[in-house]
């Protein structure tokens, strides 16, 4: 058996026990050791014995233990990073990445290759704080987050790849203290509580990550009616959200800084899903 009819065959399963099909090759190159592009060019090569057996292994858990696949690998790509993952982290997911990539086209147009400091608030694996901090040498990012095997992960991402994120525990703003930030950013836990949920998410990731009180907006109530204290004369604040929350969430970010400029972008499937609040004197 090639890899190719071996892709498609468990892609097959995989799309019969109603799981993603791009596992399979998550699995693979997981297995492997090797990138997407290295993968597609063994497709013709056979598979060998070892492989196939241990692909199954896992492959067997993803299908029948309804476990993630990212963490049965314990790794997640996030903004062309392998994160560590496991079950106290929430796992990454492509939306947020949008979020990274339009806080770094924001910093370049508003601060301008000035050093800032930054904090991402409910950090979880540290994806936004250490992508952000990578992508951009000239921002000093500070995360935090309640839980403390949530900040054991980021701290390990942080480590992996060297990133100089500083890490604090605790609730919300409740860490940040003194200090006082040019950005903020939170993607904070936004499902409300009486929404359903898919069994492979509210089975394996943490419920402290996942729900954001009866409306999903109890953690940006909480930010941005604390969160004066903690900003500098300009300052941006971005969050990511649920798609049908923008005109509740614009309400609150009008009603706490009510001079201030709100503005909700689409994510590339068009809905709803991050709002930035731009603070002092940013020229619109």
């Amino acid at each position: 058996m090639t890899y190719q009819e071996f892709i498609r065959q468990k892609e097959r399963l995989a799309e019969e026990t109603g799981k993603e099909e791009s596992a399979v090759v998550l699995l693979l190159e997981h297995i492997l050791k090797i990138e997407t592009n290295v993968l597609y060019q063994r497709l013709f090569l056979p598979m060998e014995e070892k492989v196939i057996e241990e692909f199954d292994v896992i492959f067997n858990k993803y299908l029948y233990e309804n476990k993630p696949i990212q963490y049965l690998i314990g790794t997640s790509c996030f903004y062309g990073y392998d994160f560590i993952v496991n079950e106290n982290v929430l796992i990454p997911r492509y939306e947020t990445e949008e979020l990274v990539e339009h806080i770094l086209y924001k910093y370049d147009a508003y601060f301008k290759g000035q050093k800032v400091d930054v904090c991402d608030i409910a950090t979880g694996s540290g994806c936004i704080a250490i992508s952000l901090a990578l992508e951009e040498k000239n921002m000093n990012v500070i995360a935090t987050d309640i839980s403390e095997e949530a900040l054991e992960v980021a701290k390990q991402n942080n480590a992996k790849f060297q990133a100089g994120v500083t890490f604090l525990q605790g609730d919300m703003l409740e860490p940040l203290r003194d200090r006082k930030f040019d950005i903020v950013v939170s993607n904070p836990p936004y499902i409300p509580l009486t929404e359903e949920v898919m069994a492979l998410v509210k089975d394996n990731e943490p419920n402290i990550a996942l729900y954001g009180g009866e409306d999903g907006l109890k953690f940006y109530r909480i930010i941005l009616s604390g969160i004066k204290p903690y900003l500098k004369k300009k300052a941006l604040i971005a969050f990511e959200h649920g798609f049908d929350k923008k005109e509740e969430l614009q309400e609150i970010c009008r009603r706490y800084f009510p001079d201030s400029f709100v503005e909700t972008l689409k994510d590339l499937e068009g809905k709803d899903r991050m709002t930035f609040v731009y603070v002092g004197d940013f020229d619109e």
